[in-house]
């Protein structure tokens, strides 16, 4: 396992389970676990009063829950201000063990900041399913990577190895797992069939040694994509969010050079781009847990969402320099922006974007 646990707390309900087996057969001795009542794991996780950082504290206890709501939903960025790309999202863990200084989950899960995992998460197959048959002939990308990244401890938990063979079987469905990891040993023994893509969230040495805590370094991952290409995968990457500070355009370069003579341009299913955006609330907690990072103190504006985000001028200098770049690499890489409204992807791109329906069409199948 490469992230620490300082405990793990396990529903009574979910004792018997197969995932609360996986786990606790893969636990170093020394990790305590606790069984809880079922429905009080909030409460039995809770930091201690006083911890100088709660929600780092949280992030180290592991809970074995049951979800009682849906596992599928539209992505929370879809909306009819921003230009929307067709993704959906499977939720099967909330938090992640790594702790990007930016990262939204700081306020989102501030509450509630202990990483779960849903023992119940083969539930999800049904809805999957029943997804594929209400929209025969539509083909849907779905991604575990919006609350949770989709493969950090997923050397304890193996669920990588259940959704690859289930979504190896559906012709309409296609697995996006996300992460800045290289946590791939469970991919490498599985067959994919052309049905699962794994993507990589991207960014220069500058910030990943600044903001990116415990995360795999850039070269590991961008290594570990052309480990899971060679396997039979499908590769993407999300270069979100770009942060503007002083030599960034040359960096975000540098970072894609290294990309490119690594992964065949031809070979990449997809590349997405987002800007630094925080709301008000995001921005005081990770100023407040990362007082030393520069990277959270750029120009940046409160817009018209109710986010601080990159001076616009700044932004968009950044996204046409990597688009650029990227135009540049000899082969037509399907790209798209990650939260910003169809001027700005008219801006960056020079044509307004393509309906949800089709661009998810486009990214689900390559």
């Amino acid at each position: 396992m490469k992230f620490d646990l300082d405990a793990v707390f396990v529903e009574h309900r979910c004792a018997d389970s197969a995932l609360a087996t996986r786990i606790l057969g893969a636990l170093a001795r020394d990790v305590p676990v606790t069984h809880v009542a079922d429905n009080d794991t909030r409460e039995a996780t809770r930091p201690a009063p006083g911890a100088p950082d709660p929600f780092g504290a949280g992030k180290r206890r592991l809970v074995i829950a049951r979800r009682k709501t849906p596992f599928l939903a539209p992505c929370p960025a879809g909306s009819s201000e921003f230009a929307c790309c067709g993704y959906l999202v499977l939720t099967l863990a909330s938090n992640c063990p790594m702790d990007c200084s930016y990262c939204f989950l700081q306020e989102f899960l501030a509450d509630n900041p202990s990483f779960q995992v849903y023992a119940n998460f083969a539930d999800s197959f049904d809805e999957l399913d029943q997804l594929a048959a209400n929209a025969r002939g539509r083909i849907f990308r779905v991604g575990t990577g919006d609350l949770a990244d989709s493969l950090a401890f997923d050397s304890i938990t193996s669920i990588s190895r259940d959704l690859i063979d289930f979504f190896a079987s559906r012709e309409n469905l296609t697995l996006e797992l996300k992460t800045k990891t290289d946590e791939i040993e469970n991919l490498l023994a599985m067959d994919p069939r052309g049905r699962v893509l794994v993507s990589w969230t991207l960014s220069p040495d500058a910030v990943y040694r600044s903001s990116e805590h415990l995360a795999a370094p850039p070269s590991a991952r961008i290594a570990a994509a052309r480990a899971v290409l060679d396997a039979g995968y499908r590769v993407a990457f999300h270069f979100d969010p770009l942060i503007a500070y002083p030599g960034a355009e040359r960096d975000y370069i540098l970072l894609i050079d290294e990309l490119l003579d690594v992964v065949p341009p031809k070979q990449i299913s997809f590349v997405s781009m987002g800007g630094l955006r925080m709301t008000p609330g995001l921005r005081g907690a990770a100023r407040s847990r990362f007082p030393g990072d520069p990277m959270l103190c750029g120009e940046d504006v409160l817009a018209s969402d109710g986010r601080f985000r990159t001076f616009t001028p700044l932004r968009l200098s950044l996204y046409r320099t990597l688009a650029d770049r990227f135009r540049k690499a000899g082969a037509e890489i399907p790209s798209y922006l990650c939260m910003e409204p169809a001027s700005v992807h008219e801006s960056v791109f020079g044509a307004p974007p393509v309906r949800p329906a089709i661009i998810g069409k486009r990214l689900a199948r390559g």
